[in-house]
């Protein structure tokens, strides 16, 4: 998909202040606003408009585009980077202005369906915190092993200039062994703070798995390719394989072929059952990059003369 420039769409630089941005967009809206503009595009422009200030009026969601808007320009192939969103804390709270719109896949890939708004004040002078969310990536040896770990958020605040900046934020945080990617910790009284003596809010810390280059996970289940040499595959052999808890041995059976699973029960992500792993089989090919590994593969191929590898696609 391409990128958006929410800016250029507003007709804004992207260091204007905050207050601006609602500005921009009525005066746009009523220019563009299908029941009175002329404007030959009004409808695609209007909705254009619409979903710019839907990105940038919140703080939160802005600094967030901002991020991502670093490293793209306008017009770009656009995929969003694994993990972007992880480590911004975000309030959920609404806004005081809906804006009604298809939102463009682009939109949807950032930030999703809109979420509700923030709770209401539960008395006169008083309102309990609202609920703060943020995504954050462990490694899935933490999700094996469990234990605390310090982890660092980026909270968008407003400063006196109307600008949005981003501050750090440090917490400590206790991992449960066997959590699974998706699975939410509550930090109770960590959200947003209360008015008089009301409450502070919570903090809801979504997990998700950093990416690795081995593993991957399905539930508890955790999945790596096992390459293996065509003998390995034909003839059997053992292999010490890495899991994310330890080395085990492994028994590759003769005549394996590719996509073979071979089932390490128990040594998934730990829990009540706990999760399977799951070698499964690739077979990686030598090289024919001497005279003397050609004259190997010739000699195989006379040996396996009767062999036809296409079966029923050959003519």
């Amino acid at each position: 998909m391409e990128f958006k420039d929410y800016y250029a769409v507003l007709g804004l630089e992207r260091t204007v202040a905050q207050d601006e941005i609602k500005r921009a967009y009525r005066k746009l809206a009523r220019k563009y606003h299908p029941d009175v503009s002329k404007e030959p595009d009004a409808e695609a422009r209007f909705k254009e408009v619409a979903e710019a200030y839907e990105a940038l009026k919140d703080v939160e969601k802005r600094a967030a585009y901002d991020d991502v808007a670093n490293r793209y320009q306008h017009g770009q192939e656009f995929r969003p980077p694994p993990g972007w969103d992880s480590g911004f804390e975000f309030s959920g709270g609404g806004s005081d202005e809906s804006v009604d719109f298809n939102r463009s896949d682009f939109f949807e890939s950032l930030f999703g369906h809109p979420t509700a708004g923030a709770r209401g004040p539960r008395a006169w002078g008083q309102r309990a915190g609202g609920d703060h969310h943020a995504k954050v990536l462990i490694d899935l040896q933490d999700a094996y092993r469990g234990g605390r770990r310090s982890i660092s958020l980026r909270v968008p605040r407003i400063d006196a200039n109307g600008q949005a900046t981003i501050e750090e934020r440090h917490l400590e945080v206790s991992i449960p062994k066997g959590i699974r990617d998706g699975q939410h910790l509550r930090l109770a009284g960590q959200g947003g703070p209360g008015q008089g003596d009301a409450p502070a809010g919570d903090l809801y810390l979504e997990i998700a798995f950093a990416p690795h280059p081995v593993f991957r996970v399905d539930g508890r289940d955790v999945y790596l390719d096992l390459p293996v040499a065509p003998w390995e595959a034909a003839l059997g052999t053992g292999v010490t394989v890495q899991t994310p808890d330890g080395s085990v041995q492994l028994t590759v059976p003769p005549g394996s072929s590719p996509g073979r699973q071979l089932r390490l029960k128990g040594r998934g992500l730990p829990g009540v059952p706990p999760g399977d792993l799951y070698a499964v089989l690739s077979i990686r090919l030598p090289p024919a990059d001497t005279p003397a590994t050609q004259d190997a593969y010739r000699r195989m191929a006379e040996a396996f003369g009767d062999f036809h590898p296409r079966g029923r696609l050959e003519a």
